[in-house]
């Protein structure tokens, strides 16, 4: 993606990019969801990542001032508490030079796509981001698995830990062979 940087506008808690030519470019390489009439909505790490990258331009539509990261996160994190986690998941994703989108149902954070398959192929992996140490039922687990598997997705359990540092673990159903284990063990 080129150093180009585009303009938006905070209103009602999203990023909007207006101009159709910087929306349909941002769209191009993975970025912002079109929308006719209103250019393209930035999810939030969407918007955190072109921010601390120096890659847009942020302005509040009520104050008029340009936004800086810290301020940003501040506003999406009074709205969704996980926003930091996502946030340092999406950003380790897109340097490794993955496409990340928004997930979809059962609070799933994204979808990641093979490098370069982006427009051409529907994504491959499904990333289900916790915290170490954080809660996270198995129950709740196996059901976000019983559904990526249905939509033939492969799941990955994004942790991150206190440092910000991030394990990747692929996730599938656990099976057992006839005889595999012997009694008493």
């Amino acid at each position: 993606m080129s150093a180009e940087v585009f303009e938006a506008v905070f209103k009602d808690g999203r990023a909007l990019v207006s101009s159709l030519e910087e929306a349909n470019s941002l769209s191009q390489y993975g970025y912002g969801t079109l929308k006719e009439g209103l250019g393209s909505i930035l999810d939030s790490c969407e918007a955190l990542y072109l921010l601390a990258d120096g890659r847009l331009k942020l302005v509040d539509d009520e104050t008029g001032s340009e936004m800086l990261f810290p301020e940003l996160l501040e506003k999406f994190h009074s709205r969704d508490a996980e926003v930091w986690t996502r946030y340092l998941i999406y950003r380790d994703l897109r340097g490794r030079g993955y496409v990340v989108r928004r997930g979809f149902g059962f609070n799933i954070d994204f979808r990641v796509f093979e490098r370069g398959k982006y427009g051409k192929q529907a994504a491959n992996y499904i990333v289900f981001g916790v915290c170490e140490g954080g809660p996270v039922s198995i129950s709740r687990l196996a059901k976000v698995l019983r559904f990526v598997r249905s939509v033939k997705k492969e799941l990955i359990l994004a942790v991150v830990d206190g440092r910000g540092e991030i394990v990747y673990y692929s996730v599938s159903p656990l099976t057992f062979r006839r005889g595999e284990f012997a009694e008493g063990e």
